[in-house]
């Protein structure tokens, strides 16, 4: 009997070792597998922290359009932006305006009045104009482009100047009369006839030879041909012509003669391709000049192409014609050119008008940017401004 009791004693005693070790081994487990579970969410909250974060881009500083991100954000990174330009270069997706006070000084704008910016770009010229007139009156800016426009009225709001003060057409300027039908005459006008930064730096618009792109160069992209179209199938002394034209380009009959032999090879697409073609053209310059003559010609050839399949010099001469139209008894009028052959069309037409009565006075020497304006943006030197007041 004493046997039996010891042997159920003993059968509790591994009972209860057996239950204890199966609870510490199912602890073990689900301790385990808490840690299993614990490992896994870090690892996804890790690669969910790493799917987040920004591209890094190679080296201590960004080189592209893209990279260059606090460039993009001028209002969150002003100390960046402000040190790039303080060094003259314009940052990415910016545009640094021109002329700005010799502008306001002249247009003597007044609260309660209506103006047009007739080629509204990144809103620089226009939100200064919106600040004299201290919440009275209107500023109607036009841009053909549709991309710009819309990040431009965004940009404009978000600085307080809302559809009550502001409206953002996307329009050709040199349809100034569809607007001035619509929303009456104006007593003040801008016209700055330089392509925007933002334009110029953006490699997916197609507009410099410095990043590779497709060879674009149109204000409009969902418009026109593309400036690759053009280069494919003009003639070369079709060519030849434009580049004189356009950009008075020394160089002319030699990139024209070779874009010719080079696209028989190969179709031109992209902006470095032409940028290539460019340079063997000119392969036959002494070195130490070569690389100068090529950044210029590529820089002159681009512009030509711009102008031509944009019809730059036609948009403006209608521009010019329309305009007396759609000013105000004594109104006044500043344009800003970038190009010899823009600024002669310019003043043909004040000089012309004045003669006629229509203007009753307009600039006799052109105005030029101060060299502190152009040591801090280069992309001003060489500006001219011309104005012209309403009779």
């Amino acid at each position: 009997m004493e046997d039996n009791k010891n042997n159920i004693s003993e059968k509790n005693i591994n009972t209860d070792k057996y239950e204890k070790t199966q609870n510490n081994t199912n602890q073990d487990s689900q301790t385990k597998e808490n840690n299993i579970l614990n490992s896994q969410q870090q690892d996804n909250n890790i690669q969910d922290k790493t799917h987040k974060r920004r591209v890094r881009y190679k080296g201590t500083h960004p080189r592209t359009f893209a990279e260059k991100y606090k460039e993009h954000n001028p209002e969150k990174y002003k100390d960046t932006i402000e040190k790039v330009i303080s060094k003259g270069s314009t940052p990415a997706g910016m545009h640094i305006s021109i002329m700005v006070q010799e502008i306001l000084d002249f247009l003597e704008i007044k609260p309660g009045q209506k103006g047009l910016d007739a080629t509204l770009g990144y809103g620089g010229h226009t939100s200064k104009m919106l600040e004299k007139l201290e919440g009275k009156g209107h500023v109607y800016g036009l841009d053909i482009d549709p991309i710009e426009i819309e990040k431009t009225k965004k940009r404009l709001k978000d600085k307080g100047f809302g559809e009550d003060i502001f409206t953002g057409v996307n329009i050709n300027f040199k349809d100034i009369d569809k607007v001035a039908e619509k929303y009456g005459k104006f007593d003040f006008v801008l016209a700055d006839l330089g392509v925007s930064s933002m334009q110029i730096d953006n490699p997916e618009r197609g507009f410099t030879y410095k990043y590779e792109g497709p060879l674009d160069l149109r204000l409009n992209p969902n418009q026109g041909i593309s400036a690759a179209e053009r280069i494919n199938t003009i003639s070369m002394d079709e060519l030849e012509g434009m580049l004189i034209e356009n950009s008075d380009e020394p160089y002319a009959y030699e990139i024209a003669k070779t874009v010719v032999e080079e696209r028989r090879k190969k179709k031109i697409e992209t902006t470095t391709q032409l940028k290539d073609i460019i340079e063997k053209a000119l392969i036959y310059l002494p070195k130490k000049e070569r690389e100068e003559a090529v950044k210029k010609s590529c820089a002159r050839t681009f512009q030509a192409l711009r102008i031509d399949v944009n019809n730059e010099f036609e948009v403006l001469y209608d521009f010019l014609e329309k305009l007396p139209e759609v000013l105000a008894p004594n109104g006044r009028v500043a344009i800003l050119t970038f190009h010899s052959g823009e600024d002669r069309l310019v003043k043909k037409s004040f000089k012309t008008l004045k003669k006629q009565g229509v203007y009753s006075d307009v600039a006799r020497d052109v105005i030029r940017p101060g060299k502190a304006e152009c040591n801090r943006n280069p992309r001003a030197k060489s500006t001219k401004m011309r104005w012209a007041i309403k009779k």
